[in-house]
């Protein structure tokens, strides 16, 4: 998401940011460069016009010029504006609190991932908020679309309204309601059908289906890797329906991102929900401040944290602490971090979203590694036995052989990953020797402490590293959510 621009904006800020100090020229040369590099990624000319005004307004004025960073005030008053852009302080989210059923209508043009993107919040809404969620596909156009949603809803445990062959859109409305009403239903989620592009008779069963269902959400979904032409159908239908918000879909393919930054301009109404992978639980609430600080290189921590959160059994987090409090890590061990690296996205999404990684993911790319090698690595751990997982010593070069034949790789893939085991379990034992997960707790002044409990607290000590308490880690050098959640004491 976001790479191209991300990349150009990065070089640009590095440029800046080398300079001692910045003339007004200086300033005005780099932001005809970020220009250049908005347009290229899709973003609507209006939009970067007003974008360029306000940061260069901002930008050169004395306050900036004279100060003791001046590259570094830039990048603060970009990041500032790309925040305003993606929609402020708003943060992705559903109206909920209203008298059931609350009725959330699906609007968009056919293939924008409307019935896909319908099934990701029918999980969402029933895992997060706890609420009892219903679907009905409105769309009689597109052959199979009601028994995709069936079969969708099957998939992630969520009520879909029977199907009736024959019954018009409006109908299937009505009975939807009342279906909702009679089962006591939270949220009625209503897809309806799209076209492949906006036409009159389009609008007219919006209007129609919004009469009958009275929705207090009305989400346009929209395929973000159409760039441009993804804005102009979001002011089509912004004209017409009173939406109250967008869905992106497909942001984690979209390299350029100007959809994303065009839209809340185009329909004044805010990006609620990005898509970000084919599964469905790949969708996550749009955070203007957390979507800058990616496009900015400056990670995203607090995401990170959320889906390791989400995604990490807390009992399996506990059995590792308490292992890595021994000083103990083997290969079953090294299989759970590998998994759960696979849960939460693997290793671009990971290097995406760690501060200052962009260089590792893009020597991640050149090397040509991939996810694939997630999935190699488990397989090569799963075709040993459990005491070779629990004693990797025992693995001569026959039971490497061995090893290698049943997992369809090679001797030095089963050699690298017994490297890998290695590094990790020395660490593991340096931490120990280190006075265990709360001397690494005393490296940050007790803030990591702070921000997750049981990790002990300040004055833990950390032997023979700056002192009793151990250095702490200036914020000034930390993006504004790490240092957010270091601060939280």
């Amino acid at each position: 998401m976001f790479d191209n621009l991300s990349d150009r904006l990065g070089n640009v800020f590095d440029r800046l940011r080398g300079r001692g100090a910045l003339s007004e020229q200086d300033v005005r040369d780099a932001m005809r460069e970020v220009r250049v590099a908005l347009l290229e990624a899709d973003v609507a000319l209006p939009v970067a016009r007003r974008f360029i005004d306000n940061v260069t307004e901002k930008a050169v004025g004395q306050d900036v010029l004279r100060s003791i960073t001046p590259g570094q005030q830039v990048v603060k008053i970009v990041n500032d504006q790309l925040v305003e852009m993606l929609g402020g302080a708003e943060v992705g989210g559903l109206q909920l609190d209203a008298k059931p059923p609350v009725v959330i209508m699906m609007v968009g043009l056919q293939g924008s991932g409307k019935t896909t993107t319908t099934a990701k919040l029918g999980k969402l809404i029933k895992e997060k908020y706890g609420k009892k969620v219903l679907m009905a596909s409105l769309d009689v156009q597109r052959p199979a679309a009601q028994e995709q949603l069936k079969v969708l809803g099957e998939q992630v445990e969520v009520a879909t309204l029977p199907i009736m062959p024959g019954q018009q859109t409006v109908d299937i409305a009505r009975r939807a309601m009342e279906a909702a009403r009679l089962q006591a239903v939270d949220v009625l989620l209503l897809d309806t059908a799209g076209r492949l592009h906006v036409d009159e008779a389009l609008m007219a069963e919006m209007k129609a289906v919004a009469g009958v269902s009275a929705p207090k959400e009305v989400l346009l979904v929209v395929d973000s890797l159409t760039g441009q032409d993804a804005v102009n159908v979001a002011q089509n239908f912004s004209g017409e329906v009173p939406l109250t918000g967008v869905v992106l879909t497909r942001m984690d393919g979209d390299a350029r991102g100007g959809a994303a930054l065009s839209m809340r301009h185009v329909t004044g109404k805010p990006i609620k929900f990005a898509g970000t992978g084919e599964k469905l639980d790949a969708i996550e609430a749009f955070d203007p401040k957390r979507v800058a600080g990616r496009i900015l290189g400056m990670g995203d921590v607090v995401s990170l944290v959320e889906k390791a959160a989400a995604t990490i059994k807390e009992e399996d987090a506990e059995a590792l602490a308490k292992r890595m409090a021994k000083g103990q890590f083997d290969l079953n061990d090294l299989r759970t971090q590998l998994r759960q690296m696979q849960s939460m996205g693997g290793l671009g999404m990971l290097a995406g979203m760690m501060p200052g990684m962009k260089k590792a993911k893009a020597a991640l790319a050149a090397s040509g590694m991939d996810d694939k090698v997630l999935v190699h690595m488990d397989a090569i751990i799963g075709s040993m036995t459990p005491k070779e997982r629990a004693r990797p010593e025992l693995l001569n070069a026959k039971r490497k052989k061995r090893v290698a034949a049943g997992s369809g790789t090679e001797v030095q893939e089963v050699n690298k990953v017994l490297k890998m085991h290695q590094e990790m379990s020395r660490a593991m034992k340096q931490i120990k020797k280190m006075g265990g997960l709360k001397g690494l707790g005393a490296l940050f002044g007790g803030g990591l402490s702070a921000a997750m409990p049981g990790l002990g607290g300040p004055g833990a000590g950390m032997p023979g590293v700056g002192g009793p308490k151990g250095p702490t880690v200036d914020p000034d050098t930390l993006p504004p959510e790490l240092r957010d959640l270091l601060n939280k004491k």
